[in-house]
Protein backbone atom coordinates (compact mmCIF):
# COMPACT_ATOMS: atom_id res chain seq x y z
CA UNK A 1 0.00 0.00 0.00
CA UNK A 2 1.32 3.63 -0.88
CA UNK A 3 2.80 5.49 2.52
CA UNK A 4 0.07 7.51 4.75
CA UNK A 5 0.43 10.79 3.80
CA UNK A 6 1.83 13.64 5.61
CA UNK A 7 -0.32 16.82 6.84
CA UNK A 8 2.02 18.91 6.87
CA UNK A 9 4.23 18.91 3.08
CA UNK A 10 7.31 17.19 3.88
CA UNK A 11 8.77 20.57 1.92
CA UNK A 12 7.04 23.50 3.65
CA UNK A 13 10.54 24.16 5.72
CA UNK A 14 12.19 24.53 2.89
CA UNK A 15 9.62 26.47 0.98
CA UNK A 16 8.52 30.30 0.36
CA UNK A 17 6.59 32.04 3.06
CA UNK A 18 3.54 32.73 1.33
CA UNK A 19 1.32 30.87 -0.98
CA UNK A 20 1.71 31.34 -5.11
CA UNK A 21 -0.73 31.10 -7.33
CA UNK A 22 0.39 28.99 -10.82
CA UNK A 23 -0.01 32.10 -13.09
CA UNK A 24 1.97 34.18 -10.28
CA UNK A 25 4.77 31.80 -10.48
CA UNK A 26 4.79 31.90 -14.54
CA UNK A 27 4.77 35.28 -14.49
CA UNK A 28 7.97 35.13 -12.78
CA UNK A 29 9.50 32.76 -15.26
CA UNK A 30 8.21 34.92 -18.25
CA UNK A 31 9.67 38.20 -16.81
CA UNK A 32 13.05 36.28 -15.59
CA UNK A 33 12.91 36.75 -11.43
CA UNK A 34 13.01 33.15 -11.69
CA UNK A 35 15.24 30.98 -14.17
CA UNK A 36 16.27 27.42 -14.55
CA UNK A 37 19.38 28.37 -12.45
CA UNK A 38 16.84 28.78 -9.32
CA UNK A 39 16.43 25.63 -9.05
CA UNK A 40 12.99 26.11 -7.59
CA UNK A 41 9.07 24.49 -8.46
CA UNK A 42 5.89 25.50 -7.45
CA UNK A 43 4.69 22.35 -4.80
CA UNK A 44 0.90 23.32 -3.86
CA UNK A 45 1.42 26.74 -4.18
CA UNK A 46 4.57 26.78 -1.98
CA UNK A 47 7.99 27.70 -3.82
CA UNK A 48 10.81 25.02 -2.84
CA UNK A 49 13.96 24.71 -3.64
CA UNK A 50 14.65 21.09 -5.75
CA UNK A 51 16.72 18.21 -4.42
CA UNK A 52 20.29 18.56 -5.93
CA UNK A 53 21.10 15.13 -7.85
CA UNK A 54 24.06 13.13 -7.83
CA UNK A 55 25.42 10.25 -10.79
CA UNK A 56 23.42 7.60 -9.82
CA UNK A 57 20.68 9.90 -10.34
CA UNK A 58 21.22 11.42 -13.59
CA UNK A 59 22.32 8.28 -15.00
CA UNK A 60 18.83 6.36 -14.13
CA UNK A 61 17.08 9.80 -15.56
CA UNK A 62 19.11 9.51 -18.71
CA UNK A 63 18.77 5.74 -19.24
CA UNK A 64 15.03 6.13 -18.44
CA UNK A 65 14.54 8.82 -20.97
CA UNK A 66 16.33 6.67 -23.81
CA UNK A 67 14.61 3.59 -23.55
CA UNK A 68 11.03 5.60 -23.63
CA UNK A 69 12.12 7.42 -26.83
CA UNK A 70 13.32 4.11 -28.02
CA UNK A 71 10.08 2.90 -27.81
CA UNK A 72 9.09 5.15 -30.35
CA UNK A 73 5.32 5.53 -29.28
CA UNK A 74 3.17 6.72 -31.88
CA UNK A 75 1.12 9.79 -30.46
CA UNK A 76 3.66 10.54 -27.22
CA UNK A 77 5.82 12.73 -26.71
CA UNK A 78 8.77 12.01 -24.26
CA UNK A 79 9.64 14.84 -21.79
CA UNK A 80 12.86 14.64 -19.54
CA UNK A 81 13.00 17.49 -16.01
CA UNK A 82 10.38 19.73 -17.54
CA UNK A 83 7.67 21.41 -16.35
CA UNK A 84 4.04 20.18 -15.99
CA UNK A 85 1.38 23.21 -15.01
CA UNK A 86 -1.23 21.07 -12.58
CA UNK A 87 -3.79 22.71 -10.62
CA UNK A 88 -1.39 24.00 -7.90
CA UNK A 89 1.88 23.41 -8.67
CA UNK A 90 4.76 23.42 -11.27
CA UNK A 91 6.43 20.40 -10.98
CA UNK A 92 9.55 18.94 -13.10
CA UNK A 93 9.15 15.78 -13.04
CA UNK A 94 12.63 13.58 -14.29
CA UNK A 95 10.55 11.81 -17.23
CA UNK A 96 7.19 11.74 -18.84
CA UNK A 97 4.67 10.96 -21.37
CA UNK A 98 2.66 13.39 -23.08
CA UNK A 99 0.10 13.10 -25.97
CA UNK A 100 1.53 14.84 -29.11
CA UNK A 101 4.92 15.40 -31.08
CA UNK A 102 7.84 17.27 -30.49
CA UNK A 103 6.08 20.40 -31.77
CA UNK A 104 2.99 20.06 -29.58
CA UNK A 105 4.35 21.67 -26.58
CA UNK A 106 6.37 24.57 -28.37
CA UNK A 107 3.85 27.27 -26.99
CA UNK A 108 3.06 25.94 -23.64
CA UNK A 109 3.16 23.19 -21.11
CA UNK A 110 1.46 20.16 -20.64
CA UNK A 111 -1.66 19.76 -18.57
CA UNK A 112 -2.97 16.77 -16.45
CA UNK A 113 -5.41 16.04 -19.62
CA UNK A 114 -2.01 15.13 -21.46
CA UNK A 115 0.09 13.46 -19.00
CA UNK A 116 -0.09 9.25 -19.41
CA UNK A 117 2.72 9.01 -17.26
CA UNK A 118 5.50 10.86 -14.68
CA UNK A 119 8.38 9.46 -13.41
CA UNK A 120 10.19 10.66 -10.51
CA UNK A 121 13.74 9.43 -10.05
CA UNK A 122 14.33 8.98 -5.99
CA UNK A 123 17.13 8.82 -3.77
CA UNK A 124 17.44 12.28 -1.07
CA UNK A 125 14.43 13.23 -2.88
CA UNK A 126 12.61 9.79 -1.71
CA UNK A 127 10.69 11.11 0.90
CA UNK A 128 8.65 14.06 -0.92
CA UNK A 129 8.26 12.02 -3.99
CA UNK A 130 6.71 9.02 -1.97
CA UNK A 131 4.46 11.16 0.00
CA UNK A 132 3.70 15.04 -1.47
CA UNK A 133 4.38 14.12 -5.12
CA UNK A 134 1.55 11.25 -5.36
CA UNK A 135 -0.97 13.70 -3.35
CA UNK A 136 0.08 16.48 -6.07
CA UNK A 137 -0.22 13.89 -9.42
CA UNK A 138 -3.09 12.48 -7.67
CA UNK A 139 -4.99 15.59 -7.63
CA UNK A 140 -4.77 16.24 -10.86
CA UNK A 141 -5.51 12.36 -12.05
CA UNK A 142 -2.26 11.96 -13.32
CA UNK A 143 -3.47 8.30 -14.21
CA UNK A 144 0.26 6.62 -13.92
CA UNK A 145 3.38 7.67 -11.63
CA UNK A 146 6.71 5.95 -10.97
CA UNK A 147 8.95 6.74 -8.24
CA UNK A 148 12.68 5.18 -9.43
CA UNK A 149 13.70 4.23 -5.77
CA UNK A 150 17.26 4.07 -5.99
CA UNK A 151 17.79 3.90 -1.74
CA UNK A 152 15.21 0.48 -2.13
CA UNK A 153 16.72 -0.58 -5.50
CA UNK A 154 13.03 -0.91 -6.51
CA UNK A 155 9.91 0.89 -8.79
CA UNK A 156 6.93 1.86 -7.58
CA UNK A 157 3.77 1.92 -9.80
CA UNK A 158 1.04 4.25 -8.63
CA UNK A 159 -2.26 4.44 -10.49
CA UNK A 160 -5.73 4.81 -9.69
CA UNK A 161 -5.44 8.38 -8.68
CA UNK A 162 -9.04 9.92 -6.67
CA UNK A 163 -8.07 12.82 -8.12
CA UNK A 164 -9.05 16.52 -6.04
CA UNK A 165 -10.50 16.60 -2.74
CA UNK A 166 -9.21 16.42 1.02
CA UNK A 167 -7.23 13.22 0.47
CA UNK A 168 -6.30 13.17 -2.88
CA UNK A 169 -4.28 9.81 -3.17
CA UNK A 170 -3.45 6.41 -5.71
CA UNK A 171 -5.45 3.65 -4.70
CA UNK A 172 -2.68 1.40 -6.07
CA UNK A 173 0.89 0.75 -6.14
CA UNK A 174 2.52 -2.12 -7.24
CA UNK A 175 6.77 -2.48 -6.60
CA UNK A 176 8.97 -3.93 -9.12
CA UNK A 177 12.02 -5.15 -7.60
CA UNK A 178 15.73 -5.92 -9.40
CA UNK A 179 15.47 -8.68 -12.49
CA UNK A 180 11.34 -7.40 -13.11
CA UNK A 181 9.68 -5.49 -15.66
CA UNK A 182 7.86 -2.66 -15.45
CA UNK A 183 4.69 -1.94 -17.93
CA UNK A 184 4.55 1.27 -19.60
CA UNK A 185 0.56 1.64 -19.29
CA UNK A 186 -0.80 4.06 -21.46
CA UNK A 187 -4.63 4.97 -21.63
CA UNK A 188 -5.16 1.42 -19.78
CA UNK A 189 -2.71 -0.78 -22.29
CA UNK A 190 0.30 -2.54 -21.88
CA UNK A 191 2.91 -0.61 -24.75
CA UNK A 192 5.87 -1.52 -23.45
CA UNK A 193 8.55 -2.49 -20.51
CA UNK A 194 11.35 -1.40 -18.63
CA UNK A 195 13.95 -3.48 -17.20
CA UNK A 196 14.09 -2.45 -13.42
CA UNK A 197 17.92 -3.70 -13.75
CA UNK A 198 18.48 -1.01 -16.20
CA UNK A 199 17.79 2.40 -13.53
CA UNK A 200 19.49 1.03 -11.04
CA UNK A 201 22.96 1.50 -9.74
Amino acid sequence: MPKTLPVVPTFKADAALRLFSGDEYDRFVRDGTLSKADRVELLEGYVVLKMPTNPPHDNATAVLVELLIRMALSGWVVRGQSTAKLTASRPEPDAALARGDRRTYSARHPEPQDFGLVVEVSDSSLDRDQLDKTRIYARDKIPVYWVVNLVDRRVEVYTNPNGPGDDPRYHTLNVFGPGSLVPVILDGATVGTIPVDELLP
